[in-house]
């Protein structure tokens, strides 16, 4: 069953500004998409039979990212490639996944790992709440690394696409416990300020 098959279900009127005609649906399809990507997850889980250095955690971000994909490409809208990572992106709303903890805490505690990727910082930077509408010319040889990569960056996702947050928590045992979404600016101390949020629900397990 396609995205467009299911009922939606009423969205907020952030979501609506956001997403317009595809709100109710994405509303309804986030909780279905992290739910199953869970049970992909914990299938990898199981199988590789480890207890430590599970495969969970790599498996259920990469599980995320292609599900939102393909609930994208189902409504029609596009999916933009970010250094080998597929973003979908809605009404030029890109959502970007997030799982902050592996156990439920407050939304308040989210904060992006030390380890991070530049990209992710950059997404934000260029993409999040405090962007700025375009990036100023720079000669090339005036032009820092940092600086490239935040235009190349820009430049992938779309030069009018803002992020929606998709922060979660979940284990391999227990699922996804919490869903929250909304805009959050990525600060200096990898905390995040959340501009809007709100809580979806989480959508049972899918049967293997």
């Amino acid at each position: 069953m396609s995205v467009s098959d299911r009922d939606p279900v009423t969205p907020s009127a952030w979501a609506v500004e956001r997403f317009g005609r595809h709100a109710g649906a994405l509303t309804a399809e986030v909780p279905l998409r992290l739910a199953k990507a869970h049970a992909k997850a914990h299938a990898a889980h199981r199988a590789a039979g480890l207890k430590k250095r599970s495969p969970y955690g790599a498996a259920l971000a990469e599980a995320v990212r292609e599900g939102l994909a393909d609930a994208a490409r189902e409504l029609g809208e596009p999916v933009r490639d970010v250094r080998g990572y597929e973003y979908a992106v809605i009404n030029d709303h890109a959502l970007f996944p997030f799982k902050y903890a592996n156990r439920p805490r407050p939304l308040i505690h989210a904060r992006l790992p030390a380890n991070a990727s530049p990209t992710r910082r950059r997404l934000f930077h260029a993409h999040g709440p405090q962007a700025q509408d375009g990036l100023f010319d720079v000669d090339d040889d005036l032009a820092t690394e940092e600086y490239l990569g935040l235009r190349e960056t820009f430049e992938e996702l779309g030069r009018s696409t803002k992020l929606v947050c998709v922060f979660f928590t979940a284990d391999a045992e227990n699922g996804i416990h919490v869903i929250h979404w909304g805009e959050a600016r990525l600060e200096p101390d990898r905390t995040f300020t959340w501009l809007h949020k709100e809580q979806l629900p989480v959508a049972p397990v899918p049967l293997e």
